[in-house]
């Protein structure tokens, strides 16, 4: 297996991973159970991968951290929102 297609098939199932907490935190605004200072450091370290990607121009890293920055970001904006 090449270093791409494993780097393409972990990107989607981090995406994936995230869609259910982003889907129910947008619907409910129910984010009581959600660590803020997680969501926080979370929100940045995926930044900082997608900078890294970029730099790069490893697709696999762009287009995964380029899905799951505006989903991370959503939550942490519920949650400073309803808390």
């Amino acid at each position: 297996m090449s270093p791409d297609l494993l780097g393409y098939v972990g990107a989607i199932l981090t995406t994936i991973a995230f869609i259910p907490q982003a889907a129910k935190t947008i619907r409910s605004r129910d984010t009581r159970a959600i660590s803020l200072w997680m969501y926080l450091i979370f929100t940045t370290s995926v930044t900082l991968w997608l900078a890294y990607g970029i730099a790069l121009g490893a697709w696999p890293i762009i287009l995964s951290n380029g899905v799951v920055l505006p989903l991370a970001a959503a939550i942490l904006a519920f949650k400073l929102r309803y808390g």
